[in-house]
């Protein structure tokens, strides 16, 4: 995404990935052997392999930047020029996590642990850095309080992809495709099983409504786990809960632009790009009130306790106000604006001091 924002706006730009070597004959690169040669390759072979590149007389030019584009990654930043290198931070749930904050809802085992104090430790030395949110910046600030003279700023994230709403017709065709009715009634949620991202809120929420609201209840994303389906039956809305595994782009947009509202009651996010998918879409947003998803909604969604269904039952129900809801849409589109890419490519090339006639390498 930022590399074609770079070549839009007339700025070389290449894209380097880490060389897969060990790892090349094991496609499980998350457990066994193939996580520990995928090691190999991340931390031994690639750095050699950025200090041959840097030994090109191209790339000592003051003119090349250099872009580590997820702060996973932050050890490489001792192989680059320090006065021409920064990084994106996304989020520093892990890294909390490793530091015991349960509201990281990200615990780590011993090795997670020394990987991301060492993932920390290259990071706060970042002299240029992009946090995804002011949440995220907070954070990073308060694990990495020494960092007087650098620039850390925030930058948002961008749609990665086209989201607007769809046609009536296309939503039907791609609806029918995954087992919902043109005229289906459904709450959404998009994203994974993990505990942060609050699942059963909608199962309990759906509980709380009663009679008052008798819609599905859509996940798209990962598959639903046991113990949701479990809830599901002991609520007895097993019938109605409806599961969407990985859908396509097409598919996505779809059930953004058909559902009657899209919930996002997450615990802990580094920014929640569903929000701003959402809106752009046409849906009304129902989200957390922990910061960033205020920070994101930019104030065009409803906000409520992640921990308390029935502020997010009353929430929906206030939907059901035509002119509330309209007014709530048009607001989300307005907000989804902020998020157009050229706005983030410009914010880069000014953290990185870039003109037109620099190179750019992420």
């Amino acid at each position: 995404m930022l590399h074609a924002g770079y070549q839009q706006a007339g700025i070389n730009s290449e894209i380097w990935r880490p060389t897969v070597l060990f790892g090349r004959r094991h496609q499980a690169a998350t457990t066994g052997i193939g996580k520990w040669l995928a090691y190999v390759d991340k931390w031994l072979v690639f750095p050699m392999v950025l200090r041959w590149r840097l030994l090109d007389q191209a790339f000592a030019s003051p003119n090349v930047r250099f872009h580590v584009c997820d702060h996973s990654n932050a050890p490489y930043l001792q192989h680059l020029p320090e006065e021409r290198a920064g990084i994106t931070c996304h989020d520093v749930l892990a890294i909390r996590g490793a530091f015991g904050y349960a509201d990281a809802y990200c615990p780590a085992s011993g090795l997670g642990k020394v990987l991301q104090k060492w993932i920390l430790h290259h990071l706060s030395r970042a002299k240029l850095l992009a946090t995804v949110s002011q949440l995220t910046l907070q954070q990073l600030r308060e694990l990495a309080p020494d960092h007087a003279t650098q620039d850390w700023r925030v930058i948002h994230n961008a749609f990665n992809a086209r989201f607007a709403p769809l046609p009536a017709a296309q939503q039907a065709e791609l609806l029918s495709q995954v087992g919902l009715a043109p005229d289906a009634n459904f709450l959404l949620h998009v994203g994974s099983g993990l505990a942060r991202k609050n699942r059963a809120l909608l199962l309990h929420m759906a509980a709380a409504l009663g009679s008052r609201w008798q819609g599905l209840i859509c996940f798209a994303g990962e598959p639903l786990e046991e113990a949701l389906l479990v809830l599901a039956n002991s609520l007895g809305l097993q019938g109605r809960v409806v599961s969407v595994v990985k859908p396509e782009h097409a598919t996505l947009v779809a059930l953004y632009s058909a559902c009657e509202a899209f919930i996002f009651p997450s615990f802990s996010e580094g920014f929640g790009w569903p929000v701003i998918e959402a809106q752009a879409c046409g849906a009304p947003v129902i989200a957390s009130d922990i910061e960033p998803m205020p920070e994101v909604s930019g104030g065009a969604a409803l906000h409520a306790d992640p921990a308390q269904p029935q502020a997010f039952a009353e929430a929906l129900l206030t939907l059901q106000d035509a002119d509330t809801r309209a007014a709530l849409v048009a607001r989300g589109f307005e907000n989804a604006r902020r998020f157009e890419p050229e706005h983030m490519t410009s914010h880069y090339l000014d953290l990185f001091g870039v003109r037109q006639e620099l190179s750019y390498v992420s």
